[in-house]
């Protein structure tokens, strides 16, 4: 397998478009979007039908058996006129505009002044997974990743070689079996996103970096295996490095985590680390990746295992983390697994107490950002109450016949409240599920006995459905949304529904990424930023330099480390 060389091709100056006047979508060339409502009804299913379709057809929808026949080149960055290498890695971006577009912003800087000192744009861009959200699509990444990056950087500077892009796809990637995610970074000759330049032909790729470093960016489909092709080529690749050498591996999900609740989970990076890396005695000194909307890292004797999530997506808290994590996990049942070792967690944005009073506000985000889930709630409420009401009074044969059975709701609401709590055989789970649905029928109940006691039952049909559909409905919406975003808050202290609880919040703010720096002496730092407030007021830059973003933040977008800069020497 050779080594293709890093190249750097003239411009296509005739494929950049006039600087934009205004923030129109005709103008821009895509449309902003705005943050995706996490508990939208339609959104819930079409995503639960995903899920249920990748389970039972995955593996016929699977296309890395079919990228054997693309070129399996490895990458060559590490010939610099300086013999250093710039590099930034952003994960979870394709979100709502204003959130990823400040992200973009930032990484398309020549460079940024971070706690007094300047930080030079990465010669490489690594993306991490999630590209687009909710689902993959052409529309998908070009109002949602492709247009705000080429925004954000519209050319290379003069006389200055092109920034390489490389993208390592997510499970919002896989949703359609990778078919946009490879024709926006993959197939096309001399691609580019604006003023990066794309390299890739699989989802999968191999880079050499200066100082004897290198990346390996792993596609492991949601966690379960990687395939053969793929496990060909990175043997083909390792087989260029050396006993001395230094390695980063990019994973879509952070694994090494998520198996404190899933022993299995860290299997498949165990068994690449073992099998591919380990007979090249080389030292694999960092694991990154995005999946979880947030910035942590865990530090053992070997190496730096490292989460960023921040790039666009929805913010998630970091109070459930644990204070260390064994990897692997001692409960794994891999025979041949590596020795399970501590890793102590150093860093985390947000901090834990920020993250506790970001999970209060769930009161008052869940039924702003998510009115479709608040008026799904008033209408099962409702459907409820008239049920009740009709058994409770013996009503006419007019609203009997309109009136769904009282038992079906019931066994509605608590089917839905255990699905909810997503159930895996902690017990945990099926507890809270069962307390969130009783506590949602008491509410049903406690609103039929308000119902019984106001005049509006006696009125004249169809007179009660009227105000139950335009009074009753919106108020018992309210409420319910309140006992759900109660039950969140609760469901959070027992580690369940972590997700949905900031979800359904829709945090714009919080933001990370990543700056690295590979120098001559072959230490590698690795800076952490962090963006507090993100900016929602965009101002159009029409007279700026051809390479200058095409949109400049009306208030200054500042940047801060998150935590000291990480060494390895």
């Amino acid at each position: 397998m050779a080594i293709v060389p890093r190249q750097h091709p003239a411009r296509p100056e005739t494929n950049v478009p006039n600087r934009p006047r205004s923030l129109d979508p005709q103008e821009l060339g895509f449309t902003r979007k705005g943050p995706i409502g996490w508990l939208a009804p339609l959104l819930l299913l079409s995503t639960g039908l995903r899920a249920v379709l990748h389970l039972f057809f995955g593996a016929y929808l699977d296309k890395r058996e079919l990228q054997n026949a693309l070129d399996g080149d490895v990458f060559d960055h590490s010939t610099t006129a300086t013999g250093e290498l710039w590099l930034d890695y952003v994960a979870d971006l394709g979100d709502g505009f204003d959130a990823t577009y400040s992200v973009a912003y930032l990484l398309s800087q020549e460079e940024l002044e971070v706690d007094g000192e300047r930080l030079p744009r990465g010669r490489l861009l690594l993306m991490g997974g999630d590209q687009v959200y909710p689902l993959a699509s052409g529309d998908g990444y070009e109002n949602r990743m492709k247009g705000p990056y080429r925004a954000a950087l519209p050319e290379a500077p003069a006389g200055a070689p092109r920034p390489t892009l490389f993208a390592l796809p997510g499970n919002h990637d896989w949703y359609d079996g990778l078919t946009a995610f490879l024709r926006l970074f993959a197939r096309r000759k001399d691609g580019h996103i604006g003023g990066w330049r794309t390299e890739q032909r699989r989802s999968y790729f191999a880079v050499k970096l200066p100082a004897d470093w290198w990346l390996f960016a792993v596609d492991e489909q949601f966690g379960a295996y990687i395939d053969d092709p793929q496990l060909l080529y990175f043997e083909k690749a390792a087989e260029q490095v050396g006993a001395d050498d230094r390695v980063i591996i990019m994973t879509p999900s952070p694994t090494w985590v998520k198996a404190k609740d899933n022993p299995h989970a860290y299997d498949a990076v165990d068994y690449f680390i073992r099998t591919i890396l380990a007979p090249t005695q080389a030292q694999v000194r960092v694991l990154v990746s995005g999946d979880l909307h947030h910035y942590a890292r865990f530090s053992g004797e070997d190496r730096e295992l490292i989460t960023c999530g921040g790039g666009g997506a929805y913010t998630l808290g970091t109070q459930n983390l644990p204070d260390h994590i064994m990897v692997p996990p001692k409960e794994t049942l891999t025979r041949s697994r590596s020795r399970s070792l501590r890793y102590d967690l150093r860093g985390a944005f947000p901090d834990a107490p920020t993250s506790r009073r970001m999970g209060w506000g769930v009161f008052h985000r869940i039924p702003r950002r998510n009115a479709g889930f608040a008026n799904l709630l008033g209408v099962i409420h409702t459907l409820t109450m008239l049920a009740m009401a009709g058994a409770a009074s013996q009503g006419g044969n007019i609203q009997r016949l309109f009136s769904i059975p009282l038992v079906l709701m019931l066994v509605l609401i608590m089917a839905g409240t255990i699905a909810f709590a997503k159930p895996d055989g902690h017990a945990r789970h099926w507890v809270l599920g069962v307390a969130h649905g009783l506590t949602q029928i008491a509410l049903a109940i406690g609103g039929t006995w308000v119902w019984l006691q106001l005049p509006f039952r006696d009125w004249p049909w169809p007179g009660p459905l009227a105000v139950a559909a335009f009074v009753y409905g919106p108020v018992i919406a309210l409420a319910s949304s309140q006992v759900v975003a109660l039950y969140l808050l609760i469901a959070t202290r027992f580690d369940v529904n972590v997700n949905e609880l900031f979800a359904g919040q829709g945090i714009e703010d919080a933001k990370s990424f990543l700056r690295m720096h590979i120098t001559p002496d072959g230490s590698l730092t690795i800076h952490p930023i962090g963006v507090d407030r993100i900016c929602h007021d965009w101002v159009a830059d029409p007279d700026g330099d051809p390479h200058a973003s095409w949109l400049r933040p009306a208030s200054p977008l500042t940047a801060h480390r998150i935590e000291p800069p990480i060494r390895i020497n």
